[in-house]
């Protein structure tokens, strides 16, 4: 491979990706097929891999074309922001604050937290990133990301590097369908047993917490499914699927929205969602307001 890489290659490659055909993204590009196809060859040959496979009229992305179609998308998407935003007249610069949200977040605490940053500062570009809290920490290190929101920390060890701050703690209540709710509420919380369970993700610790809960109360619940979406879930209870849980802090939202009712609430159960960021960086005023918003 090449030491340098060429990023109009790159660029051409991305384009072809997204059309689907050479010919395709010869037309968007203005540039002869026959150019193309021997850029993209070229690509190949520095790269050392094959980045397409033909199927039919299509190309198709190899498993290799795929990784490196995704580090385009994110660098060449950086620069369509920049691009963006160079045209963008003075008056309408605005401050840009990227956060990392850890999935198993549930979302209407995740946007209860991204909207106070949103009504401290009207002005700001919020850029919000979900996903796996060990990458975001690694993020947060290159300092792509401002600050993380996560209801999942390693150990303080490898936390050395950050700033914590819990920003909320809330005990746990369990959702069920009305119907469900109904067979269940008689003997609580014995009726449980045996009786479906759905899970947000297996490592969250509120999860973990819970089966501890439950098997001190010698209940053992069915692992109906895993479902890493907290909204999804949520959606999956309401038809009547299983149970699951949510915090006690937003049950009245979570009632209301998807028509469950409360099974029970499990304060010895928390669920805990911190803020991390740089140790070596000074607080952002919306870092700082957060902190201070942060219940005690």
């Amino acid at each position: 491979m090449e030491e340098r890489l060429n990023f109009r290659h790159l660029y051409y490659f991305r384009t072809i990706a997204k059309d689907g055909s050479i010919a395709a993204a010869s037309e968007r590009l203005d540039l002869m097929l026959q150019t193309l196809s021997s850029q993209l060859a070229q690509l190949e040959a520095d790269l050392g891999r094959r980045l397409f496979e033909r199927k039919g009229r299509r190309l198709i992305l190899t498993p290799f074309g795929q990784q490196v179609f995704d580090h385009c998308e994110a660098m060449f998407g950086i620069a369509d922001q920049l691009e963006s935003f160079l045209r963008s007249p003075q008056g309408a610069v605005r401050s840009v604050v990227r956060v990392g949200v850890s999935a198993s977040i549930h979302k209407l605490i995740s946007y209860q937290w991204l909207n106070a940053v949103c009504q401290f500062d009207p002005s700001v570009y919020l850029i919000c990133r979900t996903g796996d809290t060990e990458r975001q920490l690694h993020d947060l290190r290159a300092r792509n990301l401002d600050f993380i929101l996560t209801d999942q920390l390693k150990s303080m060890e490898e936390l050395h590097h950050f700033e914590i701050c819990e920003l909320m703690t809330s005990g746990l209540a369990l959702f069920a369908s009305p119907e469900l709710a109904a067979r269940l509420r008689p003997g609580l919380p014995q009726s449980l047993g045996g009786a479906k369970l759905l899970a947000n993700t297996r490592n969250a610790v509120y999860f973990e917490h819970l089966l501890t809960w439950l098997a001190q109360q010698g209940i053992h619940m069915r692992l109906a499914a895993e479902i890493d979406d907290s909204a999804l879930i949520k959606v999956f209870g309401s038809k009547g699927q299983a149970v699951f849980a949510a915090p006690s802090r937003i049950a009245d939202e979570v009632c209301r929205q998807y028509q469950v009712e409360v099974l029970m609430d499990i304060q010895a159960v928390r669920d805990r969602v911190f803020l991390v960021s740089l140790a070596s960086a000074l607080d952002t005023p919306i870092v700082a307001h957060l902190k201070a918003s942060a219940e005690r």
